[in-house]
C-alpha cells in the first residue's frame, strides 16, 4: 500500500500538470482569437486602402477627361474665330492653312501633355499598390504567428517535479512518519 504522503504528493502533482496544461490551451485560444480578430482588421485595412486609389484613379480619369473637352473646345474656338477673323480679313491660302495647324498643333501638344500625365500617375498607382500588397503581407505574417501549444511532456515533467519535491519535503520533515501513524 502507498503512503499518504506519497497519495497527496502525487495528486499535488497531478493537479499542477492539469492546471499547467489547462492554462496554456487557454493562453492558444486566446492568442488564435487575436491572431483571428487582427488578420479580419488588416483585411478591412488594406481593402480600405484599395478603395482610395481606385477612388482617386476614378477621380483623375474624369478630371483628365474635363480637361481634354476643354482643351477640345477652346481650339475648336480658336480654329472658327480664326476663320472668320481671315474671311472677314479677306486672307485665305496658306496662311490661313498654317493659322488652323498651329492651332491644331497647340491642341495636340495639350493632349499630349495629359496622357504623359495619366502614364505618371498609372505608374504611382502601380507602385502603390505593390507597396499596399508587400505591407499587407507583412503586416499579415507579424499577425499570425505560430501559436504555442501546450506543452504535455514538459507540464508532466513539472508536475512529476513537484510531487517529488512534495515527498522529500514530507520525508525530511517527518510528516510522512506521522501521516503513516495516523492512517494506519
Amino acid at each position: 500500500m502507498c503512503s499518504p504522503l506519497a497519495l497527496v504528493s502525487g495528486a499535488l502533482g497531478v493537479a499542477q500538470m492539469s492546471m499547467s496544461i489547462s492554462g496554456q490551451k487557454q493562453q492558444a485560444k486566446a492568442q488564435a482569437k487575436a491572431q483571428q480578430r487582427a488578420t479580419i482588421l488588416e483585411q478591412q485595412r488594406y481593402l480600405q486602402e484599395m478603395t482610395a486609389m481606385r477612388m482617386q484613379e476614378r477621380q483623375e480619369g474624369i478630371a483628365s477627361a474635363q480637361q481634354r473637352q476643354q482643351i477640345a473646345k477652346k481650339a475648336r474656338e480658336a480654329r472658327a474665330t480664326g476663320r472668320v477673323s481671315a474671311g472677314e480679313a479677306g486672307v485665305a491660302g496658306l496662311s490661313v492653312d498654317a493659322l488652323m495647324k498651329s492651332f491644331t498643333q497647340n491642341e495636340a501638344t495639350a493632349l499630349s501633355s495629359i496622357t504623359q500625365q495619366e502614364q505618371f500617375n498609372a505608374q504611382n498607382r502601380a507602385l502603390g499598390i505593390t507597396d499596399a500588397q508587400m505591407r499587407s503581407s507583412g503586416n499579415l505574417l507579424r499577425i499570425n504567428k505560430p501559436i504555442s501549444q501546450p506543452d504535455y511532456a514538459g507540464a508532466a515533467f513539472s508536475g512529476a517535479q513537484t510531487g517529488m519535491s512534495m515527498y522529500s519535503f514530507g520525508k525530511e520533515s517527518g510528516l510522512d512518519a506521522y501521516l503513516n501513524k495516523k492512517f494506519k
